[in-house]
C-alpha cells in the first residue's frame, strides 16, 4: 500500500516566541448556522451572548501571540519519531512553469530514497504529483472534476458552485477559484481528499477512485490550498490543506507532505481551539503561512468570512503556462468567460460558412469555459446554479439543436445477457448542410464524457452535420473523464453508432439539399412514403420532419440490398412501438387506394411518434420531481428527528419531577 504523509510536522523542540491563541469566530455566521441545523433556543441564546464578548479569548495553555516566524526552516527541524518524514538538501532553482516541462527533476533526486527506518510502507515522491496530473490533457477536462464534487454535493444541500479568478496577494498573479456551499469536509474528510484512493461517494456519484481532486488541481498550477467549514452535530471545525508542488520541490522533499491545520468553535468560549496538539499545529501553520498566498493567520481566517454555514473552497494559485510561456488559463480576452490561451480553433471551409462553424457550440467547447459548462452536464437540477465569473451559466441541451429527430433504442448485450439500454436522440444540426461539424454527445451518469464524438469520418459528406444524444451508464469512462475504457461493451456501441450514422443520413439526407445516391423500389415502399408524396412534401415544406421519422422507422423487407438487410436486422433492438408501426405501415399496400383511407394511416403513424416523444418529455420531467420530493422528504425526516429528540428530553425532564411531587 503506498502512504502519502498527510502529516503534521513538528519539531522536537518548540520554536521560540512561538505562542498560540484561541481566535475569535464571526459570531453572526455561527448563529446562522445553528440556526440551519434547527438547534435549541438554549443555544442561539448562548450564541448571542457570546457576541458581546471580547473579539479574541486566550487559556492558560495558549498565552498570547507575540510573533509567528513565518520564515521558521522547517528542512532543519529534527527527524520526528512519530511522522517519520525526511528531507534532502534544501535547493534553490526555480521550478519551470511550463506543465508538460516542470516533471523535468534534472538533478536526479527523483531516484533516491530514504530509508524508512525498517517500516513496510512505500514512499512515493513529488514526482508523482506532476506525473499523475498527466492524466489531465486538456485543462477544461481538469476544471470539470473539480465541478464535478460541487455537483456531488447537491444531496447535501449545495445550490451553487462559483468558477471565477482572484489575484494572489503575493504576486499579484491570477489564481483560479472554485467554491460551492455543499455540506464542506471535516478534518477526517480533508484528509481523504488531500490522499490518494480514499473516497466515500456513493454509486451515483460521478467519481469513484479518490484521486481527481490531486490530479486536476495538479494540472491546473503547482500549488492549491482548500478550505472547508463543516456543521455536524453542533460540532462546527474549519479546516485548511495546502499541497504545493512548488514546496515540495523547493524544500527538496523526497515523499508527498501536506500540511493542515484544524480548528473547531467552542461554544462555550466563542472562540476557535486548534486541535491535534500544539506543536502539530504550529509546524503546519507556519508552512502554510510560508507556502501559500497569505501570510498570516488572520488572512487565512478571513478565507472562511463567504463561505457561509458550509461549504469549500479551493484556490489554485501559480497556474501552468502553455509551450508559449503564456498562462494557460486566459482571464482577460473575454471578462465573462476563461479562454484557453491560444487554442481558438479556425475552420476550413468555403467564406460564406466559415462564421457558422468557428461560432458554432460544436467548435468554441475546445477552448471556451463558459460553452463547455453549458453542456457538461445532461440535466441540472432547478435549484443548483453554475456561476462563472459573476454570471450564471446557461444550461444548453443540445438535442434542442437538432431538426428532424429522431429516437432510436440500443440494448447492448454481453455474453447473451443485456447490460441496459439506451434511448439516443439523433439528427440534423439546424445549420446543416451549411456546418461541418458531426458526431455523438455522450455522457456517463449526467456527466458529459464525449463531446461530439466522431464516430464515422464523411470525405463524401457521408454523416456531415449529424448529431446524437445519448447516455451510457454501462461502460466505465477513464480516470481523466474524457474518455471511455475500451472494452468489448465499447467497441459494440462505437459499431452502432456508426451504423445508426449512415442509416440516418441515407434515409434524411435529401431533406436539407444533399442527393440522394441510392433508389429504393417504389414497389417496396409503402403508399404514404411513396416518392409523390415524399415530392409532395419536401415542396411543401410540411410534416418532413414526421415524414423523416416514419421513414427511418421502416424497414425494406425485400430489399436486395446486403446493407438494407443489415438494418434490418439490426432493427430487430428497436421500440416495440416501431414494431408496431412497421406492421401498420406494411399493411398500407393491402388497403384501397382511396386517398381518405391513406391519409388516415399516415395520421395514426404520426400520432404514434409523438407519443413517444411525449413520453420521453415525460419520464424526464417525472425524474427531476422525485429528485425534489427525495429532497423534501430528508428534510421532512430531519425534522422529525429533531422533534422526536425534543420530545425525549421532556420526558426525561418530566421523569424526573415525578418523585419530587409524590406522583
Amino acid at each position: 500500500m503506498t502512504l502519502v504523509d498527510i502529516v503534521d510536522l513538528s519539531s522536537d523542540d518548540e520554536p521560540e516566541e512561538v505562542v498560540v491563541k484561541a481566535v475569535k469566530l464571526e459570531a453572526d455566521l455561527v448563529g446562522r448556522a445553528l440556526q440551519l441545523k434547527n438547534c435549541s433556543k438554549v443555544e442561539l441564546v448562548k450564541h448571542r451572548m457570546l457576541k458581546t464578548k471580547s473579539s479574541i479569548q486566550g487559556n492558560e495553555e495558549n498565552g498570547s501571540v507575540k510573533s509567528l516566524k513565518a520564515d521558521h526552516n522547517i528542512t532543519n527541524q529534527g527527524q520526528s519519531s512519530a511522522n517519520d518524514t525526511s528531507t534532502l538538501s534544501r535547493s534553490q532553482a526555480p521550478i519551470c512553469r511550463q506543465f508538460w516541462k516542470a516533471g523535468n527533476y534534472n538533478d536526479g533526486l527523483g531516484s533516491k530514497v530514504t530509508p524508512q527506518n525498517g517500516k513496510n510502507y512505500l514512499q512515493v515522491h513529488p514526482m508523482f504529483l506532476h506525473s499523475n496530473a498527466t492524466s489531465h490533457k486538456w485543462a477544461f477536462g481538469a476544471i470539470a472534476e473539480l465541478l464535478d464534487n460541487a455537483i456531488d454535493e447537491i444531496q447535501n444541500g449545495a445550490t451553487f458552485v462559483v468558477v471565477d479568478e482572484i489575484s494572489n496577494p503575493r504576486d499579484g498573479n491570477p489564481a483560479l477559484l472554485i467554491q460551492d456551499d455543499g455540506g464542506g469536509m471535516d478534518p477526517i474528510a480533508m484528509r481523504g481528499c488531500l490522499s490518494f484512493g480514499f473516497s466515500e461517494k456513493s454509486k451515483s456519484s460521478i467519481g469513484r477512485y479518490g484521486n481527481g481532486f490531486k490530479t486536476s488541481t495538479m494540472r491546473l498550477g503547482a500549488d492549491v490550498i482548500v478550505f472547508s467549514r463543516h456543521l455536524d452535530k453542533r460540532v462546527l471545525t474549519q479546516s485548511i490543506g495546502l499541497l504545493s508542488y512548488t514546496f515540495l520541490r523547493k524544500e527538496n522533499y523526497d515523499r508527498i507532505v501536506v500540511p493542515m491545520v484544524h480548528y473547531e468553535f467552542n461554544t462555550s468560549t466563542g472562540t476557535l481551539d486548534f486541535l491535534h496538539g500544539k506543536e502539530h499545529f504550529m509546524s503546519n501553520l507556519l508552512m502554510l503561512l510560508q507556502w501559500s498566498p497569505f501570510a498570516t493567520e488572520a488572512e487565512l481566517l478571513k478565507q472562511f468570512d463567504d463561505i457561509g454555514p458550509q461549504g469549500t473552497k479551493v484556490i489554485v494559485y501559480n497556474l501552468w503556462a502553455n509551450d508559449d510561456g503564456i498562462v494557460e488559463l486566459d482571464f482577460n480576452t473575454d471578462p465573462r468567460d476563461i479562454i484557453i490561451s491560444g487554442d481558438t480553433r479556425k475552420i476550413q471551409t468555403i467564406p460564406a460558412w466559415k462564421l457558422i462553424n468557428e461560432q458554432h457550440i460544436g467548435n468554441r467547447y475546445h477552448y471556451s469555459l463558459r460553452v463547455y459548462l453549458s453542456i457538461l452536464y445532461l440535466r441540472i437540477p432547478a435549484s443548483f446554479r453554475i456561476i462563472l465569473r459573476g454570471e450564471v451559466v446557461e444550461h444548453h441541451n443540445i438535442a434542442d439543436d437538432l431538426k428532424f429527430p429522431q429516437f432510436i433504442l440500443y440494448k447492448p448485450q454481453n455474453a447473451g445477457t443485456v447490460e441496459g439500454q439506451i434511448i439516443t436522440t439523433i439528427g440534423f444540426l439546424k445549420d446543416a448542410p451549411n456546418v461541418n461539424i458531426h458526431g455523438f454527445n455522450v455522457y456517463h451518469k449526467n456527466r458529459l464524457i464525449l463531446p461530439f464524438w466522431p464516430v464515422v469520418s464523411y470525405a463524401d459528406s457521408r454523416g456531415r452535420g449529424v448529431v446524437g444524444v445519448l447516455e451510457t451508464n454501462f461502460i466505465e469512462p477513464t480516470h481523466n473523464k474524457q474518455d471511455f475504457e475500451k472494452t468489448s461493451l465499447f467497441q459494440k456501441l462505437e459499431s452502432r453508432l456508426k451504423e445508426m450514422t449512415w442509416e440516418y443520413w441515407d434515409f434524411h439526407c435529401g431533406l436539407i439539399g444533399y442527393l440522394v445516391k441510392k433508389k429504393h423500389p417504389t414497389q417496396n415502399i409503402p403508399p404514404l412514403l411513396s416518392s409523390k408524396a415524399t415530392s409532395n412534401h419536401k415542396s411543401s415544406g410540411v410534416g418532413t420532419a414526421k415524414e423523416s421519422q416514419i421513414r427511418s422507422g421502416l424497414s425494406l423487407p425485400n430489399s436486395k440490398s446486403r446493407h438494407e438487410q443489415g438494418l434490418q436486422l439490426k432493427r430487430k433492438d428497436n421500440f416495440e412501438e416501431i414494431q408496431k408501426l412497421k406492421r401498420q405501415a406494411v399493411g398500407v399496400n393491402n388497403l384501397s387506394t382511396n386517398g381518405q383511407s391513406k391519409n388516415q394511416e399516415k395520421a395514426i403513424v404520426l400520432q404514434e411518434n409523438e407519443t413517444l416523444r411525449a413520453n420521453c418529455l415525460k419520464y424526464s420531467k417525472e425524474e427531476e420531481e422525485l429528485h425534489v420530493k427525495v429532497t423534501q422528504l430528508k428534510s421532512e425526516i430531519e425534522k422529525v428527528d429533531n422533534e422526536y429528540a425534543r420530545l425525549l428530553a421532556e420526558l426525561q425532564e418530566i421523569e424526573k419531577v415525578k418523585p419530587e411531587k409524590g406522583v
